[in-house]
């Protein structure tokens, strides 16, 4: 059994000027995805590395409002209904994976008609590159000790003070790091090391992202304001579930379909 902690959320103090670690895994996480896209320019003849710098501009704006809105939406609608002038308050926290999601796809759909590409060849583009970015933000969901998970006998089995209770706890965090970033960008990256057929790597993106954190939320600590619901699943399992299965339907869709390489007009 370990206690955790208790990390000091600021990473580096000047004078006024705080850097908080998740801040840094934020910044990790981007640093990341501007590395990886541009090592991936040769599958994606039309897209250029400032259409890289421009994505994470677009998905930075897609994370933050699709992120706040389906936590409001999905995790606390009758609340922010009565309560409307909070919703904008992201400084007391609230975000949500798949509202992040949703809106991610939103400003890419946007991107698309702008440039006049193929969604799913964007698609194809972007998920790779995006799990590690994944970890670095559940490693800050550690750091801060937060979103731990349920209460296990287990050796290693984490004390987490934030919780309000000397319950050795599932380092929840650490099983999602592992699973839907560094696992998942390990298969993605193998997977996309070749062209595939059109819409296969956000297929297996979505199976992958979906299927890990339908697994952890066992041994995730549901929030307390909603508990678990229908079947004994939580809302992140419900929320992952059209996930999965809109992934499976992708992959048997992308069988047989061409590759951005057949299909994407050559870089000027």
């Amino acid at each position: 059994m370990f206690v955790h902690p208790e990390f000091n959320p600021v990473a580096i103090q000047i004078g006024p000027l705080a850097v908080r670690w998740y801040g840094l895994m934020y910044l990790a996480g981007f640093i990341a995805f501007i590395t990886l896209s541009k090592r991936r320019l040769k599958f994606f003849p039309a897209i250029k590395e400032l259409d890289v710098d421009n994505l994470l501009t677009w998905g930075v704006l897609g994370v933050i409002l699709g992120g706040r809105l389906g936590y409001v939406l999905f995790y606390k609608p009758d609340y922010y209904l009565h309560n409307p002038t909070e919703i904008l308050a992201i400084w007391e926290g609230g975000m949500s994976f798949h509202g992040g999601f949703l809106g991610v796809l939103l400003t890419c759909l946007v991107y698309c008609k702008v440039k006049g590409w193929n969604f799913f060849d964007l698609m194809d583009f972007v998920a790779p590159s995006v799990p590690l970015g994944l970890a670095f933000g559940r490693l800050g969901n550690f750091i801060n000790g937060e979103l731990w998970g349920r209460p296990t006998d287990g050796w290693w089995g984490v004390v987490f003070p934030q919780a309000g209770d000397l319950l050795p706890r599932h380092p929840s965090q650490l099983y999602q790091m592992s699973l839907e970033g560094f696992a998942l960008f390990a298969w993605l990256w193998w997977f996309s090391s070749k062209p595939r057929s059109r819409a296969a790597i956000s297929a297996w993106f979505m199976m992958g992202y979906g299927g890990a954190r339908f697994i952890v939320e066992y041994a995730r600590e549901p929030d307390r304001f909603l508990g678990t619901l229908s079947l004994g699943l939580s809302m992140g399992q419900w929320l992952c579930l059209p996930m999965i299965l809109l992934g499976l339907v992708l992959l048997a869709w992308s069988r047989g379909k061409p590759t951005a390489l057949q299909t994407m007009a050559p870089r000027p």
